[in-house]
């Protein structure tokens, strides 16, 4: 019905538009249209009015229709209903629960009593915001960049007896990609259900390619193509998960998508810094149950959950929990939980992505935070892969140095992977950056742990890339070319959709 409206509204508007300004019709017949066209532009602002956004956006959206006719409501269609995102998602957000009720089930564990009071209150909070339990009966493990990922993901894919789920926002035919996906092929015809997903705006696949993959038996969908979402609003919604499951087994998890780049062999980037985590245990579930959500969105396909079933571990590394997001939240899950974390430190943060464009909330926490005293660090390349998004970033460069954060630029090349560690005991790591594409539009999932050795392991990577590293100072950024501002200002315009 709102698809119907919002059609009707727009040839309304296109016809009264195009007979009042472009044809020689009669003046009469021009002022009927001329009202028709306010009534129609009126019935959209009252529309605006009645979702209760914050006044300056309502005054925004309506000055854009009134002002800029058509282009101003194409854009809004497109753009402005991403806060009311909730009603395009509804179906897949009551499927997500479903699952993950009847999937997910963590035994308790002794273990969890060793956790301080912060800790145990931060797990309880993630479970409520994501329905996702604490698992102490799970183990990570850090790979660190594309020559220690790729070979570990093979490796359990030639290992593969019963099944292989595989999705991803980036998946290439190149060298990277022709090597994982020949596995997939021989896997499949030799009995293995292998199930591909990727993201129909991030991946290239050519039709060469999903022809073979489809004729060796591996079953190859997009995630949203553009043919189904340009319509729908839909297509500014990318899933940007990383997803491996095989035999339930084990998961894999994190920043690194498949292609030359992530190796260091990309047109761009002569090294690509990187983080994934192999996973064993308990949160395999939840791995699986967030891919056959996704399945089950893209294809329509609802597969038998009991023949997916975690291997259990009889012991852990700590607590661990994975969470997914996305506009069929019904409230922006990540962005909370990384609020949590901030507001929650008392020694220290460390965060690093690739693309700093945090949200107004996150960014007085942090600001709170640095004058609580809590030293904090925050990395992110000096080279970065798009115009808006490297000028973005710098753009809040200024907020965190005034508030004494240090802020370090990665040199060595380019710095994808999505870290946020509190006081050294509390870690998340996954596909979601610190900006709001990835808090608010994006699918997206995440491993948060508590009191993992894998934290450790993260912390000391992290030092290592410091020295690799410029640390912006303060003075040398305020006397910043009027170019650099210029560019930063104009970024920074586009910050809620980078």
């Amino acid at each position: 019905m709102k698809k119907i409206r919002q059609f009707l509204f727009f040839l309304g508007m296109t016809v009264s538009f195009i007979v009042v300004v472009v044809t020689n019709y009669s003046l009469n017949t021009k002022i009927v249209f001329g009202l028709i066209y306010i009534i129609i532009v009126l019935s959209i602002c009252g529309g605006i009015m009645l979702e209760n956004r914050s006044p300056y956006k309502t005054l925004l959206w309506m000055y854009a229709i009134i002002f800029f006719p058509l282009v101003g409501y194409v854009f809004f269609i497109y753009s402005g209903q991403l806060e009311v995102k909730g009603h395009l998602f509804k179906k897949k957000r009551e499927k997500h629960i479903e699952m993950m009720k009847k999937m997910i089930h963590c035994r308790p564990s002794e273990l969890s009593q060793g956790f301080n009071e912060k800790e145990k209150s931060f797990a309880d909070l993630v479970e409520t915001l994501s329905q996702h339990p604490l698992s102490c009966y799970s183990q990570t493990e850090v790979l660190k960049n594309g020559d220690e990922t790729f070979p570990a993901i093979q490796e359990e894919l030639r290992k593969a007896r019963e099944y292989i789920h595989l999705g991803y926002y980036t998946l290439r035919d190149d060298k990277v990609g022709m090597s994982i996906i020949d596995i997939l092929c021989e896997k499949a015809k030799n009995g293995c259900e292998v199930l591909v997903y990727h993201d129909f705006i991030g991946s290239s696949l050519s039709r060469k390619t999903i022809k073979k993959m489809r004729e060796c038996g591996v079953r190859v969908h997009g995630f949203l193509p553009l043919r189904r979402s340009f319509f729908n609003q839909k297509l500014n919604f990318r899933n940007h998960r990383k997803i491996i499951v095989i035999d339930g087994k084990v998961g894999f998890v994190g920043g690194m998508n498949i292609g030359d780049e992530y190796i260091g062999e990309g047109k761009r980037f002569s090294f690509w810094r990187d983080t994934h985590l192999k996973v064993k245990g308990e949160v395999v579930q939840t791995l699986q149950a967030a891919f056959l959500s996704d399945w089950f969105y893209i294809t329509g396909e609802e597969l038998p959950f009991s023949k997916y079933k975690a291997k259990e571990l009889q012991n852990g590394d700590g607590g661990i929990q994975v969470v997914t997001s996305g506009p069929d939240s019904s409230q922006s899950v990540m962005s909370d939980l990384y609020h949590a974390m901030v507001t929650s430190a008392k020694e220290s943060i460390i965060i690093a992505t690739p693309y700093f464009v945090p949200n107004k909330d996150i960014r007085t926490a942090l600001k709170i935070a640095a004058a609580r005293g809590v030293d904090i660090k925050i990395m992110v390349p000096r080279k970065n892969d798009g115009f808006l998004t490297q000028y973005g970033t710098n753009s809040y460069f200024g907020e965190m140095l005034n508030e004494n954060i240090n802020i370090y630029q990665y040199e060595k090349g380019f710095m994808h992977h999505k870290i946020l560690i509190v006081d050294d005991k509390i870690a998340s790591v996954g596909t979601a950056n610190v900006d709001i594409r990835s808090l608010q539009l994006n699918f997206e999932i995440n491993v948060f742990l508590l009191h993992s050795k894998t934290i450790q392991q993260l912390i000391h990577n992290f030092y290592e890339d410091i020295k690799d590293s410029h640390k912006v100072e303060k003075q040398a950024y305020r006397h910043r070319s009027l170019l650099e501002r210029l560019k930063e200002s104009f970024a920074r315009l586009f910050s809620p959709v980078l």
